[in-house]
């Protein structure tokens, strides 16, 4: 018994262990985002407020943000759309080639970003888009799919296969089933679904950078705001786009672990 409770205390030490690894530079990214000296050290300065102050007066700091949103939130409802309708495919049908279906549908987060974002633009220059906004849309939508399907697949997983088949039975046409049956039973991965594909979309960087020309999002911000200087500034942007993406990724958990009752009650 002493043994057993030692082996989990070393187990849970190391999961601490890697998590203080994990989020001690984040940490420290947010700590000296309130430094009032220009370079990172301790003790510090003293609090202030400037770096965040500084860009809040930066229009092109805005314009990332502005475009950060609008690719997060439409990438996040086509993402979700596409993922629900693949998921839905996979639980309803049997098909022939539907083992090839599901692995070209899960590629894309398999394949390395830099590859990804090489063959992203090779394709969307030939269609006239690279450079444009929408670039950055299309290529995070075929990104972000696949993790909106997988979600909303956990969810379907769940429900008994009968039940649609009794509420046609009952009289309702498929597309009242879907209504009041399938909607129903997997709204929460929907939302969650919502969530972690806005939360991909807002925090990646690889892609965007290849696609994105002259519309930068938050992370491209970030790195051309590197180039040739270290700016406190990095910090504060830093520290806001961590809190957005933990926020959707805990917001889609939560929904996750929602305890709903079975469809066939």
């Amino acid at each position: 018994m002493n043994e057993h409770r030692l082996i989990n205390f070393l187990l849970r030490s190391f999961v601490v262990l890697v998590f203080i690894f994990i989020f001690m530079p984040i940490a420290g990214s947010f700590v000296f985002s309130f430094n009032i000296d220009r370079f990172p050290s301790l003790p510090l300065g003293g609090f202030s407020l400037h770096w965040y102050e500084t860009i809040a007066a930066d229009p092109a700091v805005w314009q990332a943000f502005r475009n950060s949103l609008t690719v997060g939130v439409v990438v996040s409802l086509v993402s979700t759309l596409l993922g629900f309708t693949a998921a839905y495919t996979d639980f309803r049908y049997q098909f022939f080639g539907k083992s090839i279906y599901m692995a070209l549908a899960l590629l894309p987060p398999t394949i390395p970003v830099v590859i990804m974002g090489l063959a992203m633009l090779a394709f969307l220059s030939r269609v006239g888009l690279s450079g444009e906004i929408y670039a950055v849309m299309i290529s995070h939508i075929v990104m972000c799919a696949p993790f909106a399907m997988a979600v909303i697949r956990m969810r379907l997983a769940q429900m008994d296969p009968n039940i649609e088949a009794a509420a046609w039975n009952l009289g309702a046409n498929q597309w009242k089933a879907m209504r009041f049956v399938i909607l129903p039973f997997t709204a929460p991965s929907i939302f969650a679904a919502l969530f972690v594909t806005m939360a991909v979309s807002f925090d990646e960087f690889a892609v965007a950078w290849f696609v994105s020309g002259l519309n930068e999002t938050v992370p491209v911000r970030i790195l051309n705001t590197l180039q040739g200087q270290v700016s406190p500034t990095i910090n504060a942007i830093g520290t806001i786009v961590f809190i957005t993406t933990m926020t959707l990724v805990i917001l889609a958990q939560l929904l996750l672990m929602r305890r709903r009752k079975p469809a066939s009650a």
